[in-house]
């Protein structure tokens, strides 16, 4: 009977799939448990003879397979076998569960060996390659999860540093296993990437020199942006710190894209983004020269007004102030056009709808003087378009820098120009304020009491109506005349309906009353009826939508295409050319024209306006424009025949 050595004692691994499975004999790794020493080769006892065989050894087991595509790989696993495997796992550690998500992931990545792509697989969705798995093979994975875990962070911290250790071998195996858990792990669980960002980073920082590394832990992170907030803080937090680097800035851009393309309801990344975070990308945006290429630069721009909203949030009327002075720091007299025209507009946004910008404004004037003039200078020029409420706000604001500005010149300041410059900007806010709009109501007003009052005047000096300059003017006129036989016709006319109303009511009441009444009574009823069941039953509707309209209106806002903003700005900017090249100069006109005709009144009266002056113009308009009025009306009558009889 042959002899059979006594067998070392094996060292413990930390997983069942690190020994190496007999049915897939896989080599061991530095990672994994030492290689088996030639002394641990075991001679095992066939079951029915005598011959003595040796186990043959890892190296000797079958080679990892190669697929063509990864889809061909996932296609090919055997369910039955990984949930085998996967059993096993936990029948040996049943309290170690850090161990069977690794034993996953490892069995996972050996049977995924693909041709690897870029690794920001930025050409593939977003879910790619964990979409590719079946439904069955996704159950198996997400049960396992579920059991462990409290060991998740661990397993997503192993998954990351297992993939950066594969990229420095030189003939490394593919990580698609490895992605797969990452992806199941972040679907599931997304708050997992977002524990550590701070260590995170400073791998990211160590690893600027190797690119490759740098992109995989970017995208492993950034598999947290299934939830709109995580995928926010992965960005702020990892990807904006690095944005300035070639190599890395084109993937940071195309993950915020395609983050805020996938969420459409905005209002879930509220409160992420604050001020800290929101200049570096107003910088990054505006800002001509920066480390950004012109076409990274673009595609940043782009998604700006939705940074902007997450930035502002819920409510903006309370948040505004804060950011207005690194707004106003900002805007110097030499900052760039794109930069210049954002910041106005930003100021501008503040002080409209948050009311404390004023108060922020105030404290900050002296010590921003230039930015100061050139935001009351912006003011001036829309003012047209500037709301009345902001307007009167804006006024107390103004007269405190005015004040400020007399005692700067009192105490002799160096910057006496730009404080020259502003109380000049200052002035003409007060004097737009105190001029207002064209008063036409206050005019027609006036207009109408001179009329009264040069009537009963003319009536008092020629003791009647009849003998008054007035009623001479009326009866030359033939208004009088008119006026009398419109009053005849209608006092005639309402003489024959008062007196048929008078007749024919009473008969025709009580014949509706006979024929209506208890149509009338009994829809009554049914309306009241109607009334009260409509009232019990809309008033949880009512409720309801009295709740959820304004949160539709936000809903609308943030998801309003900025097509629909960019046509709302060529209107606005078609009207403004309107208003300035064709009204004002059409009023410029009326004016020259009003100067032209009292001139020409001035000197019919030969240098002298009287009474019978103005008396002679005023009864020779009248006719003409009667005389107007007549022809006109006789041409249109005359048309109107014509056309009639060509019928």
């Amino acid at each position: 009977m042959p002899r059979i050595d006594p067998v070392a004692p094996l060292k413990p691994s930390e997983t069942l799939f690190e020994l190496g499975f007999e049915k897939m004999g896989k080599k061991q790794n530095k990672e994994q448990v030492p290689p088996i020493s030639s002394s641990e080769q075991l001679l095992q006892k066939p079951p029915t003879g005598g011959k003595v065989i040796k186990k043959p050894c890892g190296d000797c087991g079958p080679k990892h397979k190669t697929f063509p595509s990864l889809e061909t790989a996932i296609k090919a696993i055997d369910l039955k076998e990984l949930q085998e495997q996967m059993d096993k796992s936990q029948d040996l550690f049943p309290g170690n569960p850090s161990v069977w998500v690794k034993d996953l992931a490892g069995y996972l990545n050996y049977k995924l060996q693909a041709p690897e792509s870029d690794p920001t697989l930025s050409q593939f969705s977003y879910d790619y390659p964990y979409s590719l798995a079946s439904k069955d093979l996704k159950n198996i994975i997400k049960s396992l999860l579920g059991k462990a875990s409290e060991s998740l962070e661990h397993f997503f911290d192993h998954c990351i540093y297992t993939m950066l250790r594969e990229q420095d071998k030189t003939a490394g195996e593919s990580l698609h296993g490895y992605r797969i858990c990452v992806q199941a792990i972040l679907a599931e669980n997304p708050k997992i990437a977002t524990m550590n960002l701070g260590k995170y980073l400073e791998m990211l920082r160590s690893q600027y020199n190797k690119p490759i590394k740098c992109l995989s832990i970017m995208w492993a992170l950034g598999q947290a942006g299934t939830d709109l907030a995580e995928g926010l803080k992965v960005w702020l937090n990892i990807m904006l710190p690095v944005l300035g680097i070639k190599t890395l800035s084109a993937f940071a851009i195309s993950y915020l894209d395609r983050l805020l393309m996938m969420h459409s309801n905005l209002s879930k990344g509220f409160g992420t983004i604050g001020p800290k975070d929101f200049f570096p990308l107003l910088d990054f945006a505006y800002m001509p020269n920066n480390s950004l290429s012109s076409n990274l630069q673009d595609q940043l721009r782009q998604l700006y007004p939705k940074l902007k909203l997450l930035a502002l949030g819920a409510k903006p009327e309370s948040a505004l102030h804060t950011y207005f002075p690194s707004f106003l720091s900002r805007a110097t007299p030499n900052c760039p056009p794109d930069m210049k025209k954002e910041l106005l507009r930003c100021m501008v946004e503040c002080l409209t709808t948050d009311s404390n910008s004023f108060s922020v404004w105030r404290q900050l004037y002296t010590k921003h003087l230039p930015q100061s003039s050139l935001l009351l200078n912006h003011l001036l020029e829309t003012w047209d378009n500037i709301p009345v409420k902001v307007q009167k706000s804006l006024q107390e604001t103004v007269r405190s820098f005015k004040v400020t500005n007399e005692e700067l010149s009192v105490k002799g300041a160096l910057n006496s120009q730009e404080i020259s410059a502003c109380n000049s900007a200052c002035s003409n806010i007060l004097q737009k304020l105190r001029g207002g709009g064209f008063p036409w109501f206050r005019l027609l007003l006036v207009l109408m009491t001179f009329a009264a009052g040069f009537v009963l005047h003319d009536i008092r000096v020629h003791g009647s109506f009849n003998a008054s300059s007035s009623a001479h003017i009326l009866q030359q006129s033939g208004l009088i005349s008119i006026s009398e036989q419109a009053w005849n016709k209608v006092s005639y006319y309402s003489r024959q309906g008062y007196s048929w109303v008078e007749t024919n009511t009473p008969h025709y009441y009580s014949e509706a009353v006979t024929m209506f009444g208890p149509s009338l009574e009994l829809g009554w009823r049914k309306l009241s009826e109607s009334a009260v069941y409509i009232k019990e039953n809309l008033s949880y509707h009512v409720s309801w939508i009295i709740e959820n309209v304004p949160k539709f209106a936000q809903w609308l806002h943030s998801n309003l295409p900025d097509t629909v903003f960019h046509v709302v700005e060529y209107i606005k900017e078609l009207l403004l050319f309107v208003h300035q090249n064709y009204i004002l100069p059409i009023v410029e006109y009326m004016k020259i024209m009003i100067l032209h005709w009292w001139r020409q009144f001035v000197n019919s009266c030969e240098g002298e306006i009287n009474w019978d002056c103005m008396k002679k113009h005023f009864v020779y308009t009248t006719h003409v424009t009667w005389g107007y009025l007549q022809n006109t009306t006789t041409a249109i009558k005359n048309w109107a025949a014509a056309v009639i009889a060509s019928y």
